[in-house]
């Protein structure tokens, strides 16, 4: 799976991985390159999560190599990938995963307050998050309190305060309506267009997946290269 060209900032070579007899992965191969957005689809089971887990540094692959620029994320220890996910890596789920107990701005300024930043810079740069992603009304309000399209752009204003250069996006938009949706991928796509971050996108819906620069398909735990989004580009950006 090609990035057109230059070294990818993150690689996946050959991955296997199995679940007791589930064969999740069976030689997937996938390439991300820096600032774009990568969509993973296909069918339920079709091994679209577990890739993006890989990726990620959330599951170890059975067999096969995961390179994050120059650096085989596959060999680190448990410790270093907790690591690489709090810098480096944003996660995003279908579920936003928000701290209940904690307003929209602290769960925002969380990761930043775990990195060692002051409570004040933090909360100033997870504001600046908030408005990118047009939640900065909803800042002081509990998880409980907003929609689910708000607390979706509150979780990857979250996931992107830290200055991470991916994301990884597993359905995002898959327990929003469609307008939901649309403004979620929206706002996403603009705040990583201004940041330069690379986003890999798993998503079942094709519309989506058109946001995506590119789209790779699962089937059977091996990866296919579908071709670009069918956005153009200027309304992609």
């Amino acid at each position: 799976m090609s990035t057109q060209g230059g070294t990818p900032l993150l690689a996946a070579r050959d991955l296997y991985k199995s679940y007791g007899r589930n064969e999740a992965l069976r030689g997937a191969s996938v390439e991300l390159g820096e600032g774009e957005i990568l969509a993973l689809t296909g069918a339920s089971g079709s091994g679209k999560s577990t890739l993006l887990h890989c990726l990620a540094g959330i599951v170890q692959p059975d067999d096969g190599a995961v390179v994050y620029d120059r650096r085989r994320v596959d060999r680190m220890t448990e410790d270093q990938r907790s690591e690489l996910r709090r810098t480096e890596f944003g996660v995003v789920f279908q579920f936003a995963q928000l701290i209940p107990e904690l307003t929209v701005l602290d769960n925002v300024s969380l990761p930043l307050l775990l990195a060692g930043t002051d409570r004040e810079s933090a909360r100033a740069t997870a504001s600046e998050w908030l408005e990118r992603f047009g939640a900065l009304g909803q800042a002081l309000a509990r998880p409980g309190q907003l929609s689910g399209g708000q607390a979706q752009r509150a979780a990857l204003a979250r996931s992107l305060a830290t200055g991470a250069r991916i994301v990884f996006a597993d359905e995002p938009t898959g327990a929003l309506d469609s307008l939901a949706a649309e403004q979620t991928m929206t706002a996403l796509v603009h705040a990583v267009r201004e940041s330069g971050t690379a986003v890999v996108l798993v998503t079942h819906d094709a519309q989506v997946a058109a946001y995506a620069d590119r789209e790779v398909q699962l089937k059977d735990g091996k990866a296919v290269e579908a071709g670009l989004g069918a956005l153009p580009a200027q309304e992609r950006a």
